[in-house]
């Protein structure tokens, strides 16, 4: 089986399977409720990843509503979708800030095929999380959000760190997209189970694109730096 293959049928299994969420908190899974992601991230694995290189691993949050919640595809919108890796796309044309500075990073990596060949990105926990606000509208939410959705959801998470590093991952250097609380956690498992020899964080995209957009050049150059050490 190729990379992708492997990919691709770790997503067609997604599927929650820990004890009950608490009240007020879903799950998102797109791959069951987005007719079109099966679709999608069935051709942009098959264009990317067709082969049996090794790959690092980077570790997102998990999936939000308006990137891979519509297109399977971690950080990567529709637009992106569209515009940069020229898969065609039929729904919701969103936009996410995350997939903006992501795409001009892999841009400045040598364009997606470059990147991809090098790096696979997934979540640390590969399905998303919503909740209802006081307005009656729908939110991300994180797997950090509160103590007892992290207990429940944590062996959930565990078990797919595994899968995960399964599909050729080379566990050298793991990089962890958050420098708060998802590298706390990555960080406190990977100490109790040894799956990385060395998790290096960086500053989350959405927090780039939200808090420091006028240094986005600096953090790019920061994110190519961390990626040569792959080669070092």
């Amino acid at each position: 089986m190729t990379f992708a293959d492997k990919v691709i049928e770790f997503n067609r299994g997604l599927e929650y399977t820990g004890p009950p969420l608490p009240t007020g908190i879903r799950i998102m899974n797109p791959f069951r409720e987005e007719e079109e992601v099966f679709r999608i991230s069935e051709e942009f694995y098959r264009k990317y990843y067709a082969d049996d290189h090794k790959r690092h691993l980077i570790m997102g949050i998990n999936p939000g509503r308006f990137g891979s919640g519509l297109t399977g595809i971690p950080f990567t919108d529709p637009k992106r979708l569209v515009s940069e890796c020229h898969i065609a796309y039929e729904g919701r044309i969103t936009h996410e800030p995350s997939s903006v500075f992501v795409y001009e990073v892999i841009n400045a990596y040598g364009g997606p095929e470059a990147f991809y060949k090098d790096i696979y990105i997934n979540s640390v926990c590969p399905l998303g999380f919503t909740t209802i606000d006081a307005k009656g509208r729908e939110k991300n939410y994180n797997y950090y959000d509160s103590a007892a959705l992290t207990e429940a959801v944590t062996p959930y998470i565990i078990d797919n760190f595994r899968k995960q590093i399964a599909l050729g991952i080379d566990t050298d250097l793991c990089f962890c997209f958050g420098t708060g609380q998802n590298e706390k956690f990555i960080k406190k498992i990977n100490a109790q189970y040894s799956f990385f020899k060395e998790v290096v964080a960086l500053e989350h995209p959405r927090f780039i694109m939200q808090y420091k957009s006028k240094s986005k050049a600096f953090y790019i150059d920061k994110y190519l730096e961390a990626f040569a050490r792959m080669n070092s």
